[in-house]
């Protein structure tokens, strides 16, 4: 009896072990949409400049088969074959590539790339980040789904550690309006809904725009003088010295506090603008402009 008991025992045990492996790691993603891997991605295409970012931050840049345009960091990502922008993704160049997986972002790749994706049999892991801490999120999340859960989750600590010490430095200090701006012309800033609008937060300012009803409101220069901004933020992709010319307008603009005081800055676009492991870098960037006062020496 004992020796058919330890039959049935080993035939259930090889039942559940064909099950998991037949069946593959089921993850959900930031849409709810569950992704079901067969085996450890060795193939992955990445579907935004940020995802590339993350991929590579996680160590896994000799598995990243194929980006988007602007997928510039770290300078090795600019060789990889292009799959278009992630706006405009060509769904039959990524299914050329044979990829294993595919990660996606819910702000600015199109659903229906997405769902022909699905169609070819292609497993597609959305994420959505909306504030800094989500960023950090989504890093852990994408380690996982590439079986490296532990060394993501080690990254992730690090990086939630700088941003606990940015915000206990700024927690008890004065909150002064700051007024970010992210394009040239027309004006354009953010509203509360963004991450780069968290960064503002976390860095112990008042994003100026917070209350706007569009996610990237146009703002005229009548509006800024009369919200009285005490620092001014200019996102830079610079080219050709436009942003610096952008910033020197601001600066003899001396009706606004901002210009008056000098406090009106370049920032590097990449820094506060990609949901990518930088964003740290940029938040503490930003919380050093903000609260120039505070102190910044290592702990």
């Amino acid at each position: 009896m004992s020796g058919l008991c330890g039959i049935r025992l080993f035939l259930a045990l090889a039942l559940s072990v064909w099950m998991v492996v037949s069946q593959g790691a089921v993850f959900t993603d930031a849409l709810g949409r569950e992704v079901t891997l067969d085996r450890e991605p060795e193939r992955i295409v990445t579907l935004a400049p940020s995802l590339t970012e993350i991929a590579y931050f996680l160590g896994l840049g000799d598995r990243v088969v194929g980006v988007t345009e602007y997928s510039s960091y770290p300078p090795e990502a600019k060789d990889k074959p292009k799959v278009g922008s992630y706006v405009n993704l060509n769904a039959e160049r990524i299914i050329d590539l044979s990829p294993d997986l595919v990660i996606g972002t819910a702000d600015g790749n199109r659903p229906g790339v997405v769902g022909l994706l699905d169609k070819a049999g292609i497993p597609v892991y959305v994420v959505n980040p909306r504030s800094t801490r989500d960023v950090i999120e989504a890093i852990a999340k994408i380690g996982k789904i590439c079986g490296i859960a532990d060394k993501a989750n080690e990254l992730a600590a690090g990086l939630s550690a700088r941003v606990d010490r940015i915000a206990s430095k700024t927690a008890g200090l004065d909150r002064p309006v700051v007024f970010l701006q992210v394009n040239p012309k027309p004006i354009m800033t953010v509203n509360g809904s963004t991450f780069s609008s968290d960064l503002i937060r976390l860095a112990g300012g008042r994003n100026m725009a917070d209350g706007e009803p569009v996610t990237y409101p146009r703002i005229s220069i009548e509006e800024v003088i009369r919200q009285e901004p005490e620092i001014i933020i200019v996102s830079s992709m610079e080219r050709g010295g436009e942003f610096e010319k952008v910033r020197q307008r601001w600066l003899h603009l001396t009706v606004v506090p901002a210009a008056k005081s000098g406090r009106v800055y370049l920032v590097d676009s990449d820094l506060i603008d990609r949901p990518s492991p930088r964003i740290v870098e940029g938040l503490e960037i930003l919380a050093r402009l903000i609260h120039p006062e505070a102190d910044w020496a290592i702990e």
